[in-house]
């Protein structure tokens, strides 16, 4: 997964970003109301959403050029 979300573009991380908060935001109502299937989902993206944003301040930042379109 860390790799390719290293040749996605901006707008894709974003949308990406999107989906993964929104999934984290389910997950965690999930647990709440019911037992989760697999605990290490809400592990999983929390990391990813971490390294997105990494990557959008790196870009931001100039540490980094975007790939994609």
């Amino acid at each position: 997964m860390k790799e390719k979300l290293d040749e996605l573009g901006i707008e894709e991380l974003d949308r990406t970003l999107r989906e993964n908060k929104e999934a984290l935001r389910k997950e965690r109502f999930k647990g709440v109301t019911s037992k989760i299937d697999n605990p290490q989902k809400i592990k999983h993206l929390k990391k990813n959403i971490a390294r997105i944003l990494t990557l959008k301040t790196e870009y931001r930042l100039g540490l980094r050029t975007p790939k994609g379109k």
